[in-house]
């Protein structure tokens, strides 16, 4: 039976509100917070690796250890590992996440990322793997895609088919990468929520890098970004009470218990530790009413779990999270972060970016999201092209990273992290567009092209 958690109980709207206002900090304060994920495959075969096995995750995991990484274990399996408040974790089918540590500029999340891809490729190459970036897996079905020995993604796969038809492809088969950003208090929060959420579809078309599915053109730029479109509509998409007026903490949480939960975590429980609690009531929780845990009162790890099986495009915990982004190669893995920092971080550069978009419906927001999708940085929102839009958020961004003025080494700022962006843009091709002209050109339509000079 499931230990009871001894933790102060959570009763009241207050208690959730006081959440994230736990996340105010003054500016001084504020870190950048970048994160990525990536596939895993044998060279040989193209293959996901399974986690058991001489050559799979796990032996990856245990390989990264020398570095210096701890491990973190669920039921004996090595799930994680962590180190100066970075973490490596897996997601459902063995895609490998870095969670960087909160870091100051982009230079330092850059030295951080490199750091971990040069360790990554050292333990790799001894397993005969490789690793690439890319928003969506191009070649493997679910069924041929590996599961990751992880209590919570067992409730997740049997949950998300009840509510979409592309949730396992979600769990399975995609990467992002990440960018988790800091507030001052409620009113800065809303100002960044509601700038960054009508601009996540461009940052979605900037970095569209999924062209592929299962061997072929999807006829998506970005089949990531679709996914999240027909996933589960209780947790996904673009939040237009975001936009509305009174929108603050409480009301982020209110929309919060409305979503169906997923879990409850309690040491001792069977599943690694994890009750299932799939499709339940937050708010019966608050009242001693939840089926699985009848009589127990929430705690503030029970609500902070919660919130981390909401998916918006931007997503609300002690900071903001900017979630619409395929991963790439290691050059836009910084670019990502540089690009949401010098929007949010300069105070100017973020009224600017604000009232760029304030005129925006929230039908111009939904369309804008298929759009990007779909064409990228093809097609017209609002009466203007799309990469036009682009590369006016691209120009604020540029000068907030120059108004933060981080050097380094005394000389460079964090602009340059911008400059392929620049050229994404003003050139209105995707990187999911440059990969279509290999495929059907050079590469002749030979996906080993495609993991020989995309990989790591």
């Amino acid at each position: 039976m499931a230990e009871t958690s001894k933790a102060e109980p959570v009763r009241t709207m207050a208690d959730l509100v006081s959440y994230f206002e736990s996340g105010n900090k003054p500016r001084e304060k504020w870190r950048i917070g970048a994160e990525h994920e990536k596939f895993a495959f044998h060279l040989d075969t193209l293959r996901r690796p399974a986690y058991e096995g001489p050559d799979g995750i796990e032996a990856m995991l245990v390989g990264l250890e020398r570095f210096g990484w701890k491990p973190y274990y669920e039921n004996g399996n090595i799930i994680a590992l962590l180190k100066n408040g970075a973490s490596v974790t897996l997601e459902p089918g063995g895609q490998f996440e870095l969670s960087g540590a909160p870091l100051e500029t982009i230079h330092d999340i850059c030295n951080e990322t490199g750091q971990h891809l040069e360790e990554v490729k050292t333990v790799a190459s001894e397993l005969k793997l490789g690793f690439i970036g890319l928003g969506f897996s191009p070649l493997w079905t679910r069924e041929e895609t590996p599961v990751m020995p992880k209590g919570r993604y067992n409730i997740m796969r049997a949950y998300m088919p009840k509510v979409g038809k592309l949730g396992l492809d979600m769990m399975l088969r995609t990467c992002t990468v990440q960018a988790n950003l800091d507030y001052g208090d409620e009113a800065d929060m809303v100002l960044k929520f509601r700038t960054s959420l009508a601009l996540q579809p461009i940052a979605t078309a900037l970095f569209a890098n999924s062209p592929f599915i299962e061997g072929k053109p999807s006829g998506f730029l970005s089949a990531r970004a679709n996914v999240w479109t027909d996933t589960d509509p209780d947790r996904t998409g673009m939040l237009d009470f975001v936009f509305e007026d009174g929108f603050g903490f409480e009301r982020y949480a209110k929309y919060a218990l409305g979503v169906p939960m997923y879990f409850v975590k309690r040491e001792g429980a069977a599943n690694g530790g994890y009750i299932d609690a799939s499709g339940q009531d937050f708010k019966a929780f608050l009242k001693g009413e939840l089926p699985v845990l009848p009589g127990e009162l929430p705690t503030m790890d029970d609500w902070a779990d919660h919130l981390t099986t909401l998916f918006p495009e931007v997503r609300l915990k002690k900071y903001l999270e900017m979630r619409g982004a395929d991963a790439g190669p290691w050059g836009r893995l910084c670019a990502l972060p540089a690009l949401w920092a010098g929007l949010l971080y300069d105070q100017p550069s973020l009224e600017a970016a604000w009232e760029l978009v304030r005129g925006w419906s929230n039908d111009d927001h939904n369309t804008l999201r298929g759009m990007a999708a779909r064409t990228g940085l093809k097609g017209e929102i609002a009466g203007r092209p799309v990469k036009n839009w682009a590369m006016d958020v691209l120009e604020i961004a540029k000068q907030g990273l120059k108004n933060r003025n981080r050097l380094s080494g005394g000389l460079i700022d964090e602009t340059g992290y911008l400059a392929e962006l620049f050229e994404i843009a003003e050139s209105g091709l995707t990187p999911a567009d440059r990969l279509l002209e290999k495929f059907n050109g050079v590469w002749q339509g030979d996906f080993r092209k495609l993991y020989e000079e995309e990989a790591y």
